[in-house]
């Protein structure tokens, strides 16, 4: 029964049915500790607190697991490891249900909803929810790294991180999925991929409600929100929101690429992505298939891309011009327009790309490198994309249509220069007399008006000319009675072609054209 004091004042009354169970508990109030350990002078309330103590001392481990023979100093403890064993957590969290086996485990984690971190550390004022991450934490301060590991020379601050980290010279992963199979060094790591299987995503973004796996996912997807970025380079000033991140930044300075392909020799700046990602060159694995055309993909984040183009959507919108694309990508290379920026220049004649497939392509002019040959006419060309436009003149293939007069393309960027004729969009802006133009090379062509740059020189006299066309036109005009003859093609008349081996290619095609039609009739 409480007294009217207690209930006046808020105190808790404690009862006891002995004098001495009275005497130990007002030592908690006084402070006082008789009981001091003869080893290393530690003092205790008790005299029973002090013989568990000593065990550590003595080695002396009586209470014994009969299912694993794990030892350990007091009962208590010895309780809440056989729950290891039957499953049992009785401490369900009221909050999300999570349960776990001891009171001391439930209230720790109970301070990852209230956000308690009552554990302040006195030199740089990071707070945590245990008092074993502050004494952990504290060494950072101290440089006590105590625990070194014999084979490779790393240090940690506890037995426990020294412990995994030798796993990966051991290779052993004692920690297996029961679902799929997979191993892991470490218990939480186990426990945090059995997500995967669950769909349990028990931390959430009270801004967007957007879920995760682990908490340290929501922290840094919070900093979207917050726009803090708290991990800056000390080279260039970048800063990064997480310190992952700016770990991999950091390789761009010193030029470390530490994952390498033992297959090509290729190296890579990650593990995880960059080397995994290529290794599926090797291997041909595409594991992420587009479920309305069947297209197989390396990655994910590609196949989203890809999905776009059935949805549609463009979500990155060019502030300048409206222009929207399907990723940040391509809108930052389409800026460069608008900004004037080529960052990738060839270092034989100083040419400056936006991109640097753009940069590399343009190299194999000097190196005169043609990596992509036709099975068909022979001809080979510098890029990929080139041998499949190419192509189409074989198959007459024409996939890109014109939804305002009919017309079909063999390039998507034929299609939109076409476009522009509906729609009188002029994207290119000269900045010298404000003239607009439909294509980027005829703004460069305008653009020599006023450089008087004449690119095209003509094989037979002194003149050049800005443009291919109005070049090879003066040389048919003006040498054509000199004998000088250019290659003519006798079926196609009009069609002239600056060389022979471009002349037999064309004829080839003719024949090819031919065969296919008498085939067909």
């Amino acid at each position: 029964q409480k007294s009217p004091d207690s209930i006046k004042h808020g105190w808790k009354t404690h009862l006891f049915t002995q004098m001495n169970g009275l005497k130990r508990h007002q030592r908690i109030h006084t402070g006082e500790k008789p009981y001091a350990c003869d080893q290393c002078g530690n003092t205790f309330t008790t005299a029973s607190d002090r013989k568990v103590h000593q065990r550590i001392h003595t080695g002396e481990k009586p209470y014994e697991c009969e299912q694993c023979g794990k030892s350990f100093t007091q009962m208590n403890v010895l309780k809440r490891h056989q729950r290891i064993h039957t499953g049992e957590k009785p401490y369900e969290c009221d909050q999300c249900g999570n349960a776990f086996t001891t009171a001391g485990d439930l209230k720790i984690h109970q301070r990852t909803h209230t956000g308690e971190k009552p554990y302040k550390c006195d030199q740089c004022g990071s707070a945590f929810t245990t008092a074993s991450h502050l004494t952990t934490h504290q060494r950072i301060h101290a440089g006590e790294r105590s625990y070194v590991c014999d084979q490779c020379g790393n240090a940690f601050t506890t037995a426990s991180s020294l412990k995994i980290h030798q796993r990966i010279h051991t290779g052993e992963k004692p920690y297996e999925c029961d679902q799929c199979g997979n191993s892991f060094t470490r218990a939480y790591t186990l426990k945090v991929h059995q997500r995967i299987h669950t769909g349990k995503r028990p931390y959430e973004c009270d801004q967007c409600r957007k879920s995760f796996i682990q908490m340290k996912g929501l922290k840094q997807h919070q900093r979207i929100h917050t726009g803090e970025k708290p991990y800056e380079c000390d080279q260039c000033g970048k800063s990064f929101t997480t310190t992952s991140d700016l770990k991999i930044h950091k390789r761009s300075h010193t030029g470390e690429k530490p994952y390498a392909c033992d297959q090509c020799g290729n190296a890579f700046t990650t593990a995880r992505s960059d080397l995994k990602i290529h290794v599926r060159i090797h291997t041909g694995e595409k594991p992420y298939e587009c479920d309305q055309c069947g297209n197989s993909f390396t990655t994910g984040s590609t196949l989203k891309m890809h999905q776009r183009i059935h949805t549609g959507e463009k979500p990155h919108e060019c502030v300048q011009c409206g222009n929207a694309f399907t990723t940040a990508g391509h809108l930052k290379i389409h800026q460069r327009i608008h900004t004037g920026e080529k960052p990738y220049a060839c270092d034989q004649c100083g040419k400056s790309f936006t991109q640097m497939n753009g940069l590399k392509s343009h190299q194999r002019i000097h190196t005169g490198v043609k990596p992509y040959p036709c099975d068909q006419c022979g001809n080979a060309f510098t890029t990929r994309c080139s041998l499949k436009i190419h192509q189409r003149i074989h198959t007459e293939e024409r996939p890109y249509f014109c939804d305002h007069c009919g017309k079909f393309f063999t390039h998507a960027g034929y299609l939109k220069i076409h476009q522009r004729t509906h729609s009188g969009e002029r994207p290119y802006f000269c900045d010298q007399c404000g003239k607009f133009f439909t294509q980027a090379n005829q703004l460069k062509i305008h653009q020599q008006t006023h450089t008087g740059e004449r690119p095209y020189q003509c094989r037979f006299c002194d003149r050049s000319f800005i443009t291919h066309s109005t070049c090879t036109k003066h040389e048919r005009v003006k040498h054509f009675h000199k004998g000088q003859k250019l290659n003519s093609c006798k079926k196609k008349k009009r069609q002239t072609l600056s060389s022979s081996s471009a002349l037999c290619c064309h004829h080839t095609i003719i024949i090819i054209n031919i065969k296919t039609k008498k085939a067909i009739g």
